[in-house]
């Protein structure tokens, strides 16, 4: 015959565990798209709670003598799982500012296109790059990692265990806004190399034939030459990924460690 009996504890730490895991959940890469039923999310976020509660010592469960303190150990919980979530989540962002530098210089910046994952309007190069990264991810398990390291955090950071250093979340996001930029030029400067190429030769050929209306010519020419780089650079997109992969993994580190 099977028990199911179970104190009300263990349901106050299994309901804990599922705060921290759905907010991850709901603002994680690949987890967060809008086209994944949220009925799907849902029984994703209660699956891996039990997964991690009959892992978990049950006598970890946080006994609280009030309402009040239940409510603000909740909260916490839910920063944990959302700061966790959107330290990956925000290395997408990456993709999204080479893209549009890559489609300013090309002159393309001017056409969008509507991402029904995110329901946020997109430069072409940036829906290009968003989708390379997300067969990317789904091709090299990066959403078991992300699985492994919501895991870990119980470790390091136990129910109610967290303990925010606003100095070191400050440093984390200033590291971010650094690698935010350098990755983000160092993805498209191929494209921007030739669009500096391109745009010397048009200065010189503007001074040798002044009749040529070079800003007419240059138009066509920029969008053949960045289509023409960009199909060039195809063999790159996993190393671009490698790029979004590897800033992924130290924006988890340095959250995780500023919660610790």
């Amino acid at each position: 015959m099977i028990n199911y009996a179970f104190s009300f504890y263990d349901l106050e730490y299994f309901l804990l565990i599922f705060v921290r895991v759905s907010m991850f959940i709901y603002i994680a890469p690949f987890f967060s798209m809008t086209n994944t039923p949220r009925n799907v999310r849902v029984l994703l976020s209660i699956f891996i709670s039990y997964i991690l509660y009959s892992t978990l010592t049950p006598s970890q469960a946080v006994i609280t003598d009030s309402l009040a303190e239940l409510a603000m150990i909740v909260i916490k919980e839910a920063v944990v799982g959302l700061l966790i979530g959107m330290s990956a989540n925000i290395c997408m962002s990456i993709l999204n500012f080479a893209g549009h530098i890559a489609d300013m210089e090309t002159g393309l910046s001017m056409a969008q296109i509507f991402d029904p994952a995110t329901r946020q309007s997109m430069t072409l190069t940036g829906g290009i790059y968003n989708y390379s990264f997300n067969l990317m991810m789904l091709a090299s398990g990066l959403y078991i990692y992300l699985l492994g390291a919501l895991k870990d955090t119980y470790t390091l950071i136990p129910v109610n265990g967290a303990v925010f250093n606003s100095e070191r979340l400050l440093n984390s996001a200033i590291t971010f806004m650094t690698d935010y930029v350098l990755i983000g030029f160092r993805i498209m400067l191929p494209i921007f190399a030739a669009m500096l190429m391109l745009n010397a030769i048009l200065g010189v050929m503007a001074k040798v034939s002044p009749q040529m209306n070079m800003f007419a010519i240059g138009v066509q020419i920029k969008i053949i030459v960045g289509l023409g780089t960009l199909f060039l650079t195809v063999g790159m997109l996993p190393r671009i990924s490698d790029f979004i992969f590897e800033e992924m993994r130290k924006m988890l580190v340095l959250f995780v460690e500023s919660m610790i």
